[in-house]
């Protein structure tokens, strides 16, 4: 192998070698003017030091013509090796590349002398090299000796051969790689704040049947604060919850799980789904200003077969009727939460018996290369033809919708079954009424309606005269402090028996401690004292309901 000759083919070699001829036909910039005659030449008359002849300190050093192809590769403190011909025989290897792998034998090829190679992912490249003329590049690759190489392969023209040129990039390396774990180790604590503030199991409502998702984005993306949440009101009436916190990172998640908590302490209040957005709206911009989120609260009463709602800058709720038709709510009622200065409202969606409601989040249906309006109707075609129990609806709108492990974006799904119930699961349930006109007769007529009602559902002999009091009770409260219409409603499901009476006042009553001496103001203190659970709320339009349930023995 010719050295010298190969010299003048590495890689700028031949730019230097170009130079140097062009600056020796080029007359030195002072010697262009003549100096008259008999006069010294000065210090900075002297022409130039040739390049290469003088080292910084201005002692002779070699000129590049003077060194071998060898001794300048020789000279490099990174490791690199020189192949020849088609099976790619070692030439040559530096001091650098014997101190970092070891001496390798001359001419015999580098598949059976430089194992190296094959673990650095470079042998598949000579060919390549050898055959396109292009130089080819691994970037950090490990050794089982613990190093990281970026290793470069270029060709020598004219020669059949090819120089390996190996950086050490291990401090970079394992620089990158403490990075890494770092950011692994801070998304997997967003990751746990976020799932453990989340439900751990979602309540069951007697009428509905639900399923929830939560899926973080892929591995390369922060965790976001999606979250969502069901609350049983009492009286059969069931909250459902799905927000979004806008931002990545351990602080959405926080502040999702603020908001969260407020929404499952404002929704015993039993307000109106617009009065709890609008709470969750000024308290989202105490909590941090630039912090936005959208949220969904709807309310489901199994006497309306509907869903009130309110959405703070959330995407419509999607219901599917049991013939497969899909219905879409009306677009937000008021805009993300945080933004203030904005009167939210209600709306409503109808929920029948046999549909199917999906509140989610926008990790489902967003995507850069579409519009949201489009996802949003390709997640209406997947839910058309999705069939079965709620957990296998959500996941078969996650597949549809082609979320995977790696998707860029945290996913929430909420679904939401009214059952049509028929046959003897439909005996378990049952509903009756009376209109209350007043007067002292409203309260024995409405004793004898619960008497007779009870004992047509066949409730223990102790559990119906239960029942009976609470509506006396109930009853005799509404026609002291209530106004007309006044009504009663006795609901049976698979679990308890539900009594409520409903009037025109809005004034809420409270629990209080009568003195011995009083004669009235124990009701509602006797109705606590028999009922599993009680609670009063306002109606829409005026008014107030008053109820309580007791728990069926299973």
């Amino acid at each position: 192998m010719n050295f010298t000759r190969w010299s003048a083919r590495l890689p700028g070699t031949q730019r230097r070698a170009a130079a140097r001829d062009d600056r020796s036909s080029v007359p030195a910039a002072r010697a262009e003017y003549a100096r008259p005659e008999g006069t010294p030449a000065q210090p900075d008359d002297a022409a130039p030091a040739a390049s290469g002849t003088d080292t910084a300190e201005g002692l002779p050093g070699p000129a590049l013509d003077d060194l071998s192809a060898r001794e300048i590769l020789g000279r490099l403190p990174a490791p690199v090796a020189l192949l020849h011909g088609p099976d790619h025989r070692v030439a040559y290897v530096n001091d650098a590349y014997e101190a970092a792998f070891g001496p390798r034998p001359a001419g015999v090829p580098a598949a059976e002398a430089m194992p190296e190679l094959d673990r650095l992912s470079v042998l598949p490249l000579l060919d390549q090299v050898l055959r396109s003329g292009t130089p080819r590049t691994v970037k950090s690759r490990r050794t089982t000796e613990g190093g990281s190489y970026t290793v470069t392969c270029t060709p020598i023209a004219g020669e059949d051969g090819v120089l390996v040129y190996a950086a050490d990039v291990t401090d970079h390396a394992e620089a990158a790689e403490r990075l890494r774990t770092s950011e692994r180790r801070h998304r997997e604590t967003a990751v746990t704040l976020q799932r453990s503030l989340l439900p751990q199991e979602l309540e069951q409502p007697d009428d509905l049947r639900i399923a929830a998702t939560y899926q973080p984005g892929g591995t390369d993306a922060a965790v976001g604060g999606d979250w969502y949440d069901v609350i049983t009101l009492g009286a059969g009436r069931t909250a459902l919850v799905i927000g979004d916190v806008m931002g990545r990172g351990v602080r959405a998640a926080a502040v999702m799980g603020q908001l969260r908590t407020a929404v499952r302490a404002y929704a015993r209040l039993d307000l109106p789904p617009h009065e709890v957005i609008q709470l969750l709206d000024v308290l989202a911009a105490e909590i941090d200003a630039s912090q936005i989120a959208t949220c969904v609260y709807a309310v489901h009463d199994p006497n309306e077969g509907q869903l009130v709602y309110a959405s703070a800058g959330h995407l419509p709720i999607l219901v599917r009727d049991e013939d497969g038709t899909v219905q879409r709510a009306a677009d937000p009622t008021g805009p993300p939460l945080g933004t203030g200065g904005w009167v939210h409202t209600s709306g409503t969606i109808a929920l029948p018996p046999g549909s199917t409601a999906v509140l989610y989040t926008d990790g489902l249906v967003e995507r850069r290369s579409e519009d949201i309006d489009e996802g949003v109707a390709s997640l209406a075609r997947a839910l058309a033809g999705a069939k079965g129990s709620p957990q296998v609806v959500c996941d078969r709108l996650i597949r549809s919708l082609g979320v995977t492990a790696e998707h860029d974006d945290d996913v929430a799904v909420l679904v939401v079954q009214h059952p049509a119930r028929t046959g003897a699961n439909a005996e378990l349930f049952h509903n009756a009424a009376l209109d209350l006109l007043g007067g002292i007769e409203a309260a024995p007529r409405a004793r004898a309606f619960a008497t007779g009602v009870l004992t047509s559902w066949r409730f223990p002999v102790e559990l119906r005269d239960l029942g009976v009091l609470a509506t006396s009770e109930l009853v005799a409260n509404s026609l002291q402090h209530g106004t007309p219409p006044m009504r009663l409603g006795l609901r049976r499901t698979d679990r308890r028996l539900i009594i409520e009476v409903t009037d025109g006042d809005d004034h809420l009553p409270r629990r209080r401690q009568a003195e011995p001496a009083d004669e009235a103001g124990r009701g509602i203190s006797i109705i606590a004292s028999i009922a599993t659970s009680w609670g009063s709320r306002r109606t829409p339009g005026g008014g107030k309901a008053v109820w309580c349930e007791f728990a069926l023995p299973q």
